[in-house]
């Protein structure tokens, strides 16, 4: 019971991983975003076709949080040129990490996060790296306690509003 477990997702997990990716994006986003803003960027970026493109990808690697057999949250990381920006062999990029919040709290972001950083030793990155919005103070703060430091901005989209992600890196 309550057994926390991160496992590599599969090709056949593909509705499960889009399952989660908009459950958790809409609980996060939605109540700071227009519905419409919300509805493109789900159809546009987290559609079957585009999860499977990224899932297919040997430079991206997603990961499930499982608790007792239920999706709870997941990871995607990103190497070489897979990474949005800094495509070099040294980075990794931790492009996703989402956890539905009714397990905030139970320390399933702190073990997605382990899992990015057990990938980036493996691939001896010396740089682990991410984008957080501005306005996401909750996840600044966990990036924060957790040896992140700010580096940088750049861009994020979300229908048609053009939204501002701190760079944040861990030196490894």
């Amino acid at each position: 019971m309550n057994t926390l477990e991160i496992s590599l997702t599969k090709h056949s997990e593909i509705n499960e991983l889009q399952k989660i990716s908009k459950d958790t994006f809409v609980e996060a986003f939605s109540n700071q975003n227009s519905k419409e803003n919300m509805r493109k960027y789900l159809e546009e970026n987290l559609s079957i076709q585009q999860l499977t493109n990224e899932l297919l990808n040997s430079e991206s690697l997603f990961y499930f949080a499982r608790m007792d057999d239920k999706i709870i949250g997941y990871l995607k990381v990103n190497f070489g040129k897979a990474q949005t920006d800094f495509k070099v062999d040294d980075f990794i990029e931790i492009e996703r990490v989402y956890v539905l919040e009714e397990f905030h709290g139970k320390e399933v972001g702190k073990k997605l996060l382990d899992k990015a950083i057990e990938i980036s030793r493996e691939k001896n990155a010396k740089t682990l790296w991410l984008g957080v919005w501005e306005k996401n103070y909750k996840a600044i703060r966990f990036y924060l306690k957790n040896g992140f430091v700010e580096f940088g901005k750049h861009p994020f989209i979300l229908g048609d509003d053009i939204q501002t992600d701190i760079l944040m890196k861990l030196q490894l």
